[in-house]
């Protein structure tokens, strides 16, 4: 099973929801040879929970995963951005990301987000599993956490953008970071655009559809992880092509029939 541990179902946080550009994206992955994704759509992202409500509408719930009607397999999640700086991931069934969702609302503004150690005792609630993402990325300060408090985590994702950027510095801090605290990788893409799909992923020994057993074979190494020979001219491809869409928006045009025009909706 290839699956990619951080995706986004929107073109950007503060656009409005589509259906349309959200199904390109999904067969997209497919064809990038993707079998399944964790959705870590961001919490504060406009029209969340209609996000989850599209999708389960048109998909079948196996386990703690939604499955389309190509087979393509979807486990709900979402980035959460902590008070500290830097960003965490959180997936498991779809009726606790939403109830996590809705009680995170009075802090999904900059300046209000909720410190690592209550967002991380809320995690602890539920079955979900829980990530610190892209730990080394600007602006954030997972790394300087104490020892304690990033031993909640579960996993650690070796982001694409970052190994694009400095892809042996990005493995480097990753594996350090990992063992000192002995929590494992995974690798996610931290796509909003299909260039995007397969730069980084992982390729687990046999297919699963709840996350504790995604955790488990994790914990057992029964995986690895695949970066693309075209990682970074898949990222900035796709950066470009998310400022260009974007900009359509921005000028009043209409992104999506832009970018699928001609494709079967």
């Amino acid at each position: 099973m290839k699956i990619d541990f951080h995706t986004h179902a929107k073109l950007a946080k503060k656009l409005p929801f589509s259906k349309e550009y959200t199904d390109w994206l999904f067969r997209e992955a497919r064809k990038a040879g993707l079998d399944a994704l964790c959705l870590t759509e961001h919490f504060n992202t406009l029209g969340f929970a209609e996000v989850y409500r599209y999708i389960a509408d048109r998909s079948e719930r196996d386990g703690d995963s939604l499955v389309t009607e190509s087979g393509f397999r979807i486990f709900p999640g979402m980035e959460v951005d902590i008070a500290e700086g830097g960003h965490t991931l959180v997936a498991g069934p779809l009726e606790c990301i939403l109830e996590m969702n809705r009680r995170l609302e009075p802090y999904k503004e900059k300046g209000n987000f909720l410190p690592f150690e209550k967002w991380s005792e809320m995690t602890e609630e539920y079955p979900v599993i829980f990530g610190a993402g892209h730990p080394f990325r600007e602006g954030g300060h997972i790394p300087e956490l104490p020892e304690e408090l990033l031993r909640r985590f579960m996993f650690l994702d070796v982001n694409g953008k970052d190994l694009a950027r400095d892809y042996d510095g990005t493995w480097e801090k990753m594996s350090a970071l990992s063992e000192r605290i002995g929590r494992p990788l995974v690798a996610g893409s931290d796509t909003h655009q299909s260039f995007q799909y397969g730069c980084a992923y992982n390729v687990f020994d046999r297919e699963v559809n709840t996350v504790s057993s995604l955790m488990e074979e994790i914990r057992q190494g029964s995986y690895r992880i695949a970066t693309s020979q075209n990682l970074e001219f898949q990222v900035e491809t796709a950066g470009i092509l998310k400022r260009a869409l974007k900009t359509i928006h921005a000028l009043g045009g209409d992104y999506v029939e832009v970018l699928i025009q001609g494709a079967e909706i």
